[in-house]
């Protein structure tokens, strides 16, 4: 039984996870010295409990995954291609001409905000996908793409659009000094673990017990750890901003704009370019959600390295999941309607 259809999970998931918005917003007002400690509870940019969260998120998506489907995945060339424009052509140039749009005049928001269209997405994605009823092989097929084009030309994308481009709209550029190790550690953290997991869980037990005994009784024993991890990882994120959120409110909304904007256009777009391709609804799926999310982790870890955690810019990236979250929900519901009306499956 996929995350989709549980009962209570499936009517009130929204609800949920507004209450999980709330809940870690109030933390950071009222109980400071909790995200206090949680902040504490970092090494470099990586906050320990919200990587376990994301980590834990991730694993039961990917523990689905039949590994062994994944070169048929990898040989269909036109969506990989698909996937490759959608998010290094498409993303990274509409964020660039949102941000220019909405933030010219907050240069510092501006660079956060094109961080995180630069930074595709890696975590959160097998979750909207799974509730969204996608393919889980190509969905962890495309993650899998992506981060390995992320991790050979971040730094390059960076330094094209934050300070080659930038000058050619009248905007100052911004220099900004981002290794490779950067980006590898983030992508082994918030990937490489949960998929290791994934495929080591998969490859054992049904090895031992038999594909029909993971499929029927592993497989809906540990799925409801992926929404609990999320409502997990979303009370730490807001606990750890909930101050900040309350105390700049216009900022916030300054960025969410663009941040509401591109999450719809790129879900669309990719919606429909897929569907014009002549994909079925799971790939269409998959390929929509991949599209439309980002790594918000790369984006923080990236802005934190190079501006500070203080900085406007890492204060731009932290706003993007909290955006993101409940955006997505409301696509992941969309997509189902688009199931049943333009691909007439139930």
């Amino acid at each position: 039984m996929s995350i989709s259809k549980m009962s209570f999970l499936d009517k009130n998931l929204t609800l949920w996870i507004f209450i999980a918005m709330l809940l870690g917003i109030a933390i950071g007002v009222y109980i400071p010295e909790a995200s206090s400690t949680l902040n504490w509870m970092s090494i470099d940019s990586v906050n320990i409990p919200i990587a376990l969260g994301l980590i834990l998120m991730m694993y039961p998506p990917l523990a689905k995954v039949d590994y062994a489907t994944l070169p048929k995945v990898f040989k269909d060339k036109r969506t990989l291609i698909l996937s490759l424009l959608q998010n290094w052509l498409i993303a990274p140039c509409l964020m660039f001409a949102l941000a220019i749009i909405f933030l010219q005049a907050y240069p510092e928001y501006m660079t956060g905000l094109i961080l995180i269209g630069l930074a595709r997405c890696i975590a959160m994605v097998l979750v909207w996908n799974d509730l969204a009823g996608g393919d889980n092989q190509y969905v962890a097929a495309l993650v899998a793409f992506n981060s390995i084009f992320q991790i050979l030309f971040f730094s390059s994308y960076a330094w094209l659009f934050l300070s080659f481009l930038p000058p050619y709209f009248g905007v100052e550029a911004q220099i900004i000094e981002l290794s490779f190790s950067t980006v590898t550690h983030a992508v082994f953290i918030y990937l490489g673990i949960p998929f290791l997991l994934g495929f080591l869980t998969r490859w054992q037990l049904v090895k031992r017990r038999g594909l029909q005994w993971y499929q029927t009784k592993f497989i809906p024993k540990i799925s409801p750890l992926s929404l609990m991890a999320l409502l997990f990882t979303i009370v730490a994120m807001f606990s750890l901003k909930g101050g900040e959120v309350i105390g700049l409110p216009f900022d916030v909304i300054r960025i969410a704009i663009p941040l509401i904007i591109y999450f719809v256009v790129m879900f669309f777009v990719s919606f429909f370019m897929s569907k014009w391709m002549g994909n079925g609804y799971p790939q269409t799926a998959a390929i929509s959600f991949t599209a439309a999310g980002n790594n918000f982790e790369l984006a923080l870890a990236v802005a934190i390295a190079t501006f500070g955690l203080a900085s406007p810019v890492a204060f731009t990236t932290v706003i993007g999941p909290l955006v993101e979250v409940p955006v997505l929900i409301a696509l992941v519901s969309i997509s189902l309607w688009f199931k049943k009306k333009v691909y007439q499956e139930t």
